[in-house]
C-alpha cells in the first residue's frame, strides 16, 4: 500500500480560484497534475503543475491582448481537456468571468447564453461546432473573438472568411510572462453557470470565487483527499459537480486528474488509469449494474448462487464495518467470497477505487446496495448548481445509502413549508444573472435558498423525499421541465393529452392520449382497425407519432428528446379520477394506471 499524505491549501491562502492554482504550483511544481490520451500519438500524456502553469501563462497573455476588462465574460464550448483548465485559470487570473457551455446542447441555447452574458471571447472545440453556432447567431456582436482549439495545420487562414475567428495555434504566443497572485476579494464573481428551470429560458447562476472555494473546502473536510489520489474525469466540466469535485477539489488537495476519452471507452480508461476517486452521475453506475446483472443471469446456477451469497454477506460486512450490525458467523466466508467474486468486479473499475461519489440525480438503492456489497466505497451526495453545488454527502465511515448524507461544514439546512429543503451557507449563489425576479423566487432576504425539493432529516443525515417543482431529473443528472414539453406536444391537434416521464431514468418517454375524433382516419392511414386495441401498439404508427413529438419539441434542448411513447384512447378526466377539479393531471394516479406500459417502455432499453 502506498503512503497517503495530505497537502490541503487553506482558504485564506487561496482567496480566489486562480490563487488556489498558483498556491498549488508553488507547493508541488513537479507533481503530476493532469493526464490525458493524445490521439495523435495514441498514448497517454501528462503535465506537472509547473508545466500546466507555463501553458496558462500563454493563454493569459493572449486573453490580455484582447483588451478585456475585469468582470467581462468569456465562454468555453469545449470537451474535458487540459486546455479547459488553461483557459479557465487564465481568465480568472485576469478577473474575467467564465461561462461554460455544454458541447452537446442545441446551438440556439448556446447562442442565447452568449447573447445574454455578452461574452466577449469564446473558446470552441473546432470549426464544425463553431459553424453550427454561427448559423443561429445572425448579426449578434458577441463574442468578438472566437478561438478554435482543434484546427489541422493544413487548414487555410480562417480570418479571411470570418475576421473574429482565429486558430488557437495562431492566437497563442510562444511563451507567456510569469505573474503573481493578485490581490482580490473572494466575493468577486467567478462564473455564470446556466441551469434549466421549470419554465422559460435557462437561468444563469452567478457563483463567486468564495462560493466555489467554500464548497471545495467543505467537501475535503468531509471526504479525505490525498496527494497520491488519482481522479478520473468524465462528466462534462460545464456540469458544476464535475467542475467543483473533479477540478478545483483535486487542485486544493494536490491530487492528479486524468481525463477519460469518452463514456464509450470508460471501461478501458478505468483499467488504464486505475483511479482512486471517481465522481459520477447515477447513470454510469446503473449501466455497469445492468451489464453485471445480465452477465450473472446467463451464468450456471452455482455461479448465480455464489454471486447472491457474496452480495448478501458483503452487505452484512458493510453494515458491521459501519457499526450498525453485530458480528455474524457468515462473515467468516467474506474473505473467500471477496477474493472469488467481489475483487473480480472491482478490478473492472481499476481495482484501486477508495471513494466513488454519485450525485446530480437520485441513485437507486438496489444499485447502491449491490456495489457496496461487493466492496465498492460508493457514497451518494446532493446539491444544486445554485449551491456551488454540494449541499451534503455521505461520509465513508457513516454511509447510509438511502440518504444523501450530512451537510458540508458551514452549510445549514432547514425544512420549511411543505417539507421543502432550504439551504444557507457560503456556497449559496449570488443570484441569477440579469434575472432579479427569478432570484427573489428562490432566495429570501435572509439568504436561505429554497431548493424546491422535499426532504426530511434522519438524525444528521438528509433524505430527499420528493420535489415541489415540476422537474424530471434523468439518471444522467439532466433536469427537464415536463410541463413545458407537454404543452408543446399538446399543440398538435392529434394529441389530446400528454405526460412526459423519466424521473431517475436514462431517457424520456411519454404517455399520449390520442384525439378520439381523429383516431379513425389516422388508423386507416396506417391500414389499422380503429376498433382493435392492439392497433395502438403498431410499430409503424408509433414511429410516426414519435416523429410528430420530435417536431413539436424541436425548440427544446438536445437532451429533451422522447425516445418511447405509449398511445392510449381513454382521456384523463375528473370522472375517472385522473384529473383534479381544477383540471390538473394527477400524475401519480396516471402513472399507476399505466405502470405496466411504462415498465415495457423502459424494459426496451436493454
Amino acid at each position: 500500500m502506498e503512503r497517503w499524505s495530505k497537502d490541503l491549501i487553506p482558504l485564506e491562502q487561496a482567496v480566489t480560484l486562480d490563487g488556489l492554482f498558483l498556491q498549488r504550483v508553488s507547493r508541488s511544481p513537479e507533481h503530476e497534475a493532469y493526464r490525458w490520451f493524445d490521439r495523435s500519438s495514441s498514448a497517454w500524456r501528462s503535465l506537472t503543475w509547473v508545466e500546466i502553469c507555463t501553458q496558462v501563462a500563454r493563454w493569459r497573455d493572449a486573453l490580455a491582448g484582447e483588451g478585456l476588462e475585469p468582470g467581462d465574460r468569456v465562454a468555453l464550448l469545449l470537451r474535458n481537456c487540459p486546455e479547459w483548465v488553461m483557459f479557465d485559470q487564465a481568465a480568472l487570473s485576469l478577473g474575467l468571468v467564465t461561462v461554460p457551455l455544454y458541447t452537446d446542447d442545441r446551438a440556439e441555447n448556446a447562442a442565447y447564453i452568449l447573447r445574454e452574458t455578452a461574452a466577449k471571447a469564446l473558446l470552441v472545440q473546432d470549426a464544425n461546432r463553431w459553424n453550427r453556432l454561427a448559423e443561429v447567431m445572425s448579426d449578434q456582436p458577441w463574442p468578438a473573438t472566437v478561438v478554435l482549439l482543434d484546427t489541422p495545420k493544413d487548414t487555410p487562414s480562417l480570418a479571411a472568411g470570418e475576421p473574429r475567428v482565429v486558430a488557437a495555434r495562431d492566437w497563442l504566443p510562444s511563451q507567456g510572462a510569469t505573474w503573481r497572485q493578485r490581490t482580490a476579494d473572494s466575493d468577486e464573481l467567478a462564473s455564470i453557470v446556466y441551469t434549466s428551470g421549470t419554465t422559460g429560458k435557462p437561468k444563469g447562476v452567478m457563483l463567486t470565487h468564495g462560493n466555489i472555494l467554500s464548497n471545495v473546502h467543505g467537501a475535503v473536510a468531509l471526504l479525505d483527499v490525498y496527494r497520491e489520489d488519482v481522479f478520473l474525469s468524465f462528466l462534462p466540466l460545464s456540469h458544476m459537480l464535475e467542475r467543483t469535485a473533479s477540478y478545483y477539489l483535486p487542485m486544493m488537495a494536490g491530487a492528479t486528474l486524468a481525463y477519460a476519452r469518452s463514456v464509450g471507452q470508460l471501461a478501458d480508461d478505468l483499467k488504464n488509469v486505475r483511479p482512486t476517486v471517481i465522481i459520477a452521475v447515477p447513470r454510469v453506475f446503473e449501466r455497469v449494474y445492468q451489464r453485471l446483472r445480465e452477465q450473472i443471469q446467463h451464468r450456471p446456477a452455482p455461479a448465480r448462487w455464489l454471486f447472491g451469497l457474496a452480495t448478501r454477506i458483503g452487505w452484512i460486512a458493510f453494515e458491521h464495518t459501519q457499526g450498525r450490525r453485530r458480528w455474524h458467523p457468515l462473515l467468516l466466508l467474506w474473505p473467500m467470497l471477496k477474493r472469488l467474486i467481489a475483487n473480480k468486479v472491482l478490478e473492472r473499475l481499476g481495482g484501486r477505487i477508495r471513494a466513488a461519489v454519485s450525485g446530480g440525480a437520485p441513485l437507486p438503492l438496489d444499485v447502491a446496495r449491490m456495489f457496496i456489497s461487493l466492496g465498492l466505497p460508493l457514497i451518494q451526495g446532493y446539491g444544486l448548481t445554485e449551491t456551488s453545488p454540494v449541499v451534503s454527502v455521505n461520509p465513508l465511515e457513516d454511509n447510509q445509502p438511502e440518504t444523501v448524507g450530512i451537510p458540508l461544514r458551514g452549510v445549514l439546512v432547514r425544512i420549511g413549508e411543505q417539507d421543502e429543503l432550504q439551504v444557507s451557507g457560503p456556497g449559496v449563489m449570488r443570484g441569477y444573472w440579469n434575472n432579479p425576479a427569478a432570484t427573489a423566487q428562490v432566495l429570501g432576504e435572509d439568504g436561505w435558498f429554497r431548493t424546491g425539493d422535499q426532504a426530511r432529516l434522519i438524525g444528521r443525515h438528509l433524505q430527499i423525499t420528493g420535489r415541489l417543482k415540476d422537474i424530471l431529473v434523468l439518471s444522467n443528472g439532466e433536469k427537464v421541465p415536463p410541463a413545458d414539453m407537454e404543452m408543446a406536444i399538446g399543440l398538435d391537434p392529434l394529441f389530446e393529452q400528454a405526460m412526459v416521464l423519466g424521473e431517475g431514468k436514462p431517457f424520456l418517454s411519454a404517455l399520449l392520449v390520442l384525439n378520439t375524433e381523429l383516431w379513425p382516419s389516422l388508423a386507416r392511414e396506417h391500414q389499422l382497425d380503429p376498433r382493435d386495441p392492439t392497433s395502438l401498439q403498431d410499430q409503424g404508427l408509433i414511429k410516426t407519432m414519435l416523429a410528430r413529438v420530435r417536431e413539436a419539441l424541436a425548440d427544446f434542448p438536445g437532451y429533451a428528446k422522447i425516445r418511447r411513447v405509449t398511445l392510449v384512447l381513454e382521456p384523463w378526466s375528473i370522472d375517472n379520477g385522473l384529473l383534479t377539479p381544477t383540471m390538473k393531471v394527477k400524475r401519480h394516479q396516471v402513472v399507476h394506471q399505466h405502470r405496466n406500459a411504462i415498465e415495457r417502455m423502459y424494459a426496451l432499453d436493454g
